[in-house]
């Protein structure tokens, strides 16, 4: 095997929204010990699960696998109203690590839905941050996943449609679903702000300028992790070969036979120790890191668990 130059993307690895999520929960079992509950994957990542189950955290389904009266994380991906409802009505004690990016997606929601309009939410079905949106009013939200849903799309009011989309998607298929929407509701409304994460935009657009220069990109994530598949995807769009890998251990010999240069990213829930393990693995003779954006952005941690 030849030993290769990685091209390493910058922005990669945590956000500050994976970051304050993953915070919370080793804050909590720090001051008040396991176990805590946490309602579905804090983020979408297995090592990072599993380090936390290891600490005491105890992830769930649904609400009902928590004890009456016990503390209950909210995962970094959102919930809708009904959960938070049963959460109240069953006394637990919430701690609600969702990514701020995410309630700011909830909150336009509401605000569209009180001014009487039909809400377009673009993204992936049976995603945990999807769900949580269309659960604020799932008669009068839609979810659509490609431009070619729109085209089937009926509403009571064409002039009374606005959109909103998960904020883990590719921007360049997004556009493309928008646009659709445009063409076929003129009066459609849309966020003030992109509700596509800067963090999700940051690693694409790192992923895109390596991707040019390599024979290989590999990108460190989970494979329920909604931006480090889009990360796969679009290298792919560039014409490159691509792979998802959720440690060093899934990287196949096969795919770096006469591979000069690889380039490596990692999605916004993967450690960034998995990234220096990969490029250790790699034996890589140079690394360049190829920065395209920088990150400085932090969220204030929840009352709940700041330091007293």
């Amino acid at each position: 095997m030849v030993l290769p130059v990685v091209l390493l993307a910058s922005p990669r690895s945590f956000c500050a929204g994976v970051e304050r999520a993953i915070e919370i929960v080793e804050r909590l079992l720090a001051q008040r010990g396991g176990p805590i509950h946490v309602r579905k994957q804090i983020v979408h990542n297995t090592h990072v699960v599993a380090e936390l189950e290891a600490r005491g955290a105890v992830f769930v389904d649904e609400l009902d696998a928590v004890p009456d009266g016990a503390t209950v994380v909210f995962s970094a991906h959102g919930v809708s109203p009904a959960v938070r409802a049963e959460a109240a009505r069953r006394g637990l004690d919430v701690v609600d690590a969702t990514c701020p990016l995410v309630t700011k997606v909830h909150a336009e929601a509401r605000r569209f839905l009180a001014r009487g309009d039909t809400v377009v939410l673009i993204g992936h079905a049976g995603h945990e941050e999807v769900d949580g949106t269309l659960g604020e009013d799932p008669e009068r939200i839609v979810l659509v996943e490609s431009a070619a849903d729109v085209a089937a799309l009926e509403v009571p009011d064409p002039d009374r449609v606005s959109y909103l989309t998960q904020t883990t998607l590719a921007v360049d298929e997004t556009t493309e679903v928008v646009a659709a929407l445009k063409a076929r509701f003129p009066a459609l409304k849309g966020p003030a702000s992109d509700d596509i994460c800067y963090a999700t935009t940051n690693r694409q657009d790192a992923v895109r300028e390596i991707a040019g220069e390599a024979d290989l990109v590999l990108v460190v994530g989970s494979a329920n992790s909604s931006n480090s598949v889009r990360l796969v995807e679009l290298a792919r769009r560039q014409g490159v070969p691509a792979h998802l890998v959720d440690d060093v251990s899934d990287i196949r010999p096969e795919w770096l036979e006469d591979v000069r240069v690889v380039g490596l990213s990692a999605g916004a829930s993967a450690p960034p120790r998995l990234v220096d393990e990969v490029i250790e693995a790699l034996g890589a003779w140079d690394v360049q890191v190829r920065e395209t954006a920088r990150e400085t952005i932090t969220f204030t941690l929840p009352t709940a668990v700041r330091t007293r």
